[in-house]
């Protein structure tokens, strides 16, 4: 349940004082200590920033279903990869990397052990995933959404028809949580994101929205669409960018986590 507080300022339409009140949560919520358990945690094993962004795909390609399952299969994965992940994917010729019962919900190790191949192609080709990222946003004329298609469509080679996509694009009209969260965590940099990445600015990221973003978002007047669509999170991150134009998913951590994660707040002052 949301605490109480968040009916008390969820009237509030004025946008200096939805401002200060997630600035406020940022405050509070926005600290490593707060993270786990969180798949986000797994990048802070990687000094090294290829490394982190090859456990950041597979950590949010999987970050769906409970979270316990979620660490569970993450690190199941990385495991295999040994401490370095992207050396070991840029040298290896046998995909048969995870086990024949690796299952994460919808994900089987066939469409795991594909997904590390295209992975390790996109490194093979482009020398990191970045490079290929800044390559789709060259085809697309910068518009992020398009490049964002044609990472999707790379990433999701040889997917098993009707399978789960790890890797959604934005032309399938859906909220693309994953593969924005997986952004966020590359590009931006506090004590929560770890970030990394110069090939798009924090200004350009657009909002994860899931079920309990959107309906934290719809509470606070951040959107009006009904479901958590592509749509929706596009709406919500306009609604950020009038609080910080410069940043607009920085609240996003702070607002999901407080929802989820009561705090005593007399252990931060």
């Amino acid at each position: 349940m949301l605490p109480c507080f968040i009916f008390i300022i969820m009237q509030i339409q004025n946008k200096d004082k939805l401002k200060a009140f997630l600035e406020g949560l940022y405050y509070v919520y926005a600290r490593r200590e707060l993270i786990d358990p969180d798949p986000l945690l797994f990048l802070y094993d990687y000094d090294n920033v290829r490394d982190r962004e090859v456990a950041g795909l597979i950590a949010s390609s999987l970050a769906y279903g409970r979270v316990a399952q979620i660490m569970k299969s993450v690190k199941k994965v990385l495991d295999r990869l040994t401490p370095e992940p992207a050396k070991f994917l840029k040298n290896i010729d046998d995909f048969n990397i995870v086990p024949e019962d690796f299952k994460h919900r919808f994900t089987t190790s066939y469409d795991m052990n594909n997904f590390l191949r295209n992975i390790a192609q996109v490194i093979k080709e482009y020398d990191s995933i970045e490079n290929f990222l800044s390559e789709c946003l060259k085809l697309s004329g910068n518009k992020l959404l398009d490049a964002l298609n044609i990472f999707s469509r790379r990433l999701s080679q040889g997917k098993a028809e009707g399978s789960f996509s790890l890797v959604t694009a934005p032309e399938d009209g859906s909220a693309c949580k994953r593969l924005f969260l997986f952004l966020r965590w590359m590009v931006r940099h506090d004590d929560v994101d770890p970030g990394g990445w110069d090939v798009i600015k924090p200004c350009n990221l657009i909002v994860p929205t899931d079920t309990h973003m959107h309906h934290i978002s719809l509470k606070l007047g951040l959107t009006k669409m009904k479901s958590a669509t592509l749509r929706a999170a596009l709406d919500i991150t306009h609604s950020f960018s009038s609080c910080n134009t410069d940043d607009p998913t920085k609240f996003d951590f702070s607002l999901t986590r407080f929802g989820i994660r009561p705090l005593h707040l007399d252990n931060f002052f």
